[in-house]
């Protein structure tokens, strides 16, 4: 692995997600439109979405960095209650069935979370 073809951005240390747990918010930029974000650990891997409910456009955290059910299997959306899979985004139960959150890349090395990975 060389750092000289990496290409991403810090978002917070790796020691800040614990699996099931709080998530931690950012924002992202996109076509200069500013986004609200999130990564979570699920099952001891981190994963990211645009902090978007895929039925309506409102943000899923019923509190800031709550994303999980009360049983931390889903990711769930405090204003409908619509459920997703934490590893892939996809709405298993709710008003958006079928539908997804926006992935987001990131990756995880050196003790810190980025959004991005190692260029090809």
């Amino acid at each position: 692995m060389t750092d000289s073809k990496i290409t991403k951005t810090p978002i917070c240390p790796s020691a800040e997600l614990r699996s099931g747990g709080l998530g931690h918010r950012f924002e992202i930029r996109r076509d200069g439109v500013t986004y609200p974000a999130f990564v979570i650990r699920y099952r001891e891997q981190v994963f990211g979405f645009v902090n978007r409910c895929a039925h309506r456009d409102l943000e899923l955290d019923w509190s800031p960095g709550e994303f999980f059910d009360a049983d931390s299997r889903y990711l769930i959306c405090a204003t409908h209650g619509a459920l997703y899979e934490p590893q892939t985004g996809l709405c298993v139960a709710g008003p958006c069935k079928g539908q997804a959150l926006d992935t987001l890349v990131v990756t995880e090395y050196g003790g810190t979370v980025y959004l991005g990975k190692e260029s090809e």
